[in-house]
């Protein structure tokens, strides 16, 4: 049996409530008071990879808000919407309908592809941007495109299986979730797959992705991603995400990360106006939950203006 989408509502020093955003519902998970912090999880998780910026930010004097994406724990799994452009739009109503103007606004992997979105189509809801495991969608684009023996395979050690129909989402619910955690162990640093924080972190994963649709709904979003690239809709997308990003940016970066190279990220400064700061940690592709402490300290000295 499906788990409920209920499972990932884990207990805890916050607070979890859902609300309307952008034509859906979205559960988001709340802790601490202060200006908002919108915290964008990525692919194979939920909002549970947040967990520990969540206490964090919440004790530095923050407002920390995860949220499951479209498609992702207990938030709505829509038949469609898993285009860039719409799930900006889902992060722009949160925004709005957590009762701010504007957010600090974090996103690891798929997260940051929307939140470098959101800062191209919606950047008046943006006080600062940070971004982890990810490059700007036009950096990643041209480097798949430039790089066919570097970014290109590496993208495509992953990315292809997710095109075929239906087997990619059997193989990510068979044998209760065993190859989420194999991908969560092929993309992490030894240092944190050897311990008990990465083994609950799998396992939860694993829980969440066995809620019905889920699977499906997570891989439409690299299905979009290949589509667009053969339809007009992926120019019109390429020309509107140009926007240079204005608010001030920090982009952390594992340097064992096999899924987006440190090379193809640190190209994303091109798009950007504002002040840019590029750090990479000793990590693999999950540098928040491999390096907690260490990206939480980055991350506040960002909101506070003080990396340069």
């Amino acid at each position: 049996m499906a788990p409920e989408p209920s499972v990932v509502r884990v207990p805890g020093p916050w607070t979890h409530r859902s609300l309307s955003a952008n034509g859906i519902r979205l559960h988001v998970v709340e802790a601490g008071e202060g200006p908002l912090v919108v915290l964008l999880h990525g692919f194979p998780e939920f909002w549970w990879s947040w967990r520990h910026q969540l206490r964090a930010l919440a004790e530095a004097g923050y407002r920390a808000v995860a949220v499951d994406l479209r498609g992702y724990g207990d938030s709505d799994k829509p038949p469609r919407g898993y285009d860039l452009w719409t799930l900006a739009g889902d992060v722009d109503g949160l925004i709005r309908s957590l009762g701010e103007p504007r957010a600090h606004v974090v996103g690891h992997d798929w997260g940051g592809a929307i939140a470098w979105t959101l800062a191209a189509l919606h950047p008046r809801r943006l006080t600062t941007l940070t971004t982890i495991g990810i490059a700007h969608p036009l950096a990643f684009r041209a480097a798949v495109a430039r790089e066919p023996f570097g970014q290109g395979r590496a993208s495509a050690s992953y990315m292809a299986g997710f095109q075929l129909p239906r087997r990619p989402e059997r193989s990510l619910r068979r044998d209760d979730g065993a190859r989420v955690e194999r991908i969560m162990r092929a993309w992490s640093g030894q240092e944190w797959t050897d311990t008990a924080d990465f083994a609950e972190a799998a396992r939860r994963n694993r829980e969440a992705m066995r809620i019905s649709t889920v699977a499906h709904c997570c891989l439409e979003y690299y299905r979009w991603m290949a589509r667009s690239q053969l339809r007009a809709e992926g120019r019109r997308f390429a020309a509107a995400v140009s926007r240079p990003a204005e608010v001030p940016v920090l982009q952390l970066h594992g340097s064992a990360d096999p899924c987006v190279l440190e090379t193809t990220a640190r190209r994303s400064e091109r798009w950007t106006t504002g002040p840019f700061a590029h750090r990479v940690l000793d990590t693999g592709h999950f540098v928040h939950q491999e390096r907690p402490a260490e990206t939480t300290d980055l991350i506040l000295s960002h909101l506070r203006g003080r990396v340069r």
